[in-house]
């Protein structure tokens, strides 16, 4: 099969930059963004302003799902000095995060004692990414600058500014980049 990549890349863009058009991706700050929060309600990241956040593609059947734990321990140790991790489920990666938002709540709440905020799943590559993970993706690039979450659990660091600092693969433990969390706030 003959590829022709020229065609392939401006396809691609021309996706992208509908999908920007048509869901209001195309924004100009973090803090700009809406999305909904796990129980339905909307849910405006401007909210934040000013916090440092850690924004995280979360499943709940995925090897990296014990990350949970670590997560909860930073969230909580570091949010009245102005942390807060985000959640945001995804079912894009093997089907691990199949249930429905109560589903998801319950084991989250049951198995690690989340209290960090949690929002709705969502689809964080394609031409359906949420324009939340549209404008991480496009300000931090994984390796050799690919734009594509590679699995559950990358993390984008985020400043109190709403600049996007540093992307951080599934093997990044919180413990692993607290440090670099605590030198922001």
């Amino acid at each position: 099969m003959k590829i022709n990549l020229r065609r392939a890349f401006v396809t691609g863009a021309l996706l992208t930059a509908c999908a920007a058009v048509t869901t209001g991706a195309a924004v100009s700050s973090f803090y700009d963004l809406k999305t909904t929060t796990l129980l339905g309600q909307p849910a405006d990241l401007g909210t934040y302003r000013g916090k440092v956040t850690l924004v995280v593609n979360v499943a709940s059947f995925c090897g990296y799902t014990p990350q949970y734990q670590g997560l909860e321990k930073l969230h909580r140790e570091l949010e009245a000095k102005g942390f807060a991790v985000l959640g945001f489920p995804s079912n894009d990666f093997g089907e691990q995060e199949p249930g429905t938002a109560q589903e998801i709540a319950q084991f989250c709440k049951r198995t690690y004692d989340v209290t960090f905020p949690m929002f709705a799943k969502v689809e964080v590559n394609g031409p359906n990414a949420h324009p939340l993970y549209q404008h991480l993706k496009s300000a931090s690039p994984g390796v050799l600058g690919t734009e594509g979450i590679k699995w559950n659990f990358t993390k984008f660091l985020v400043d109190g500014k709403g600049e996007v600092v540093k992307r951080y693969g599934s093997v990044d433990t919180p413990a692993k980049i607290e440090k670099e969390i605590e030198a922001l706030l």
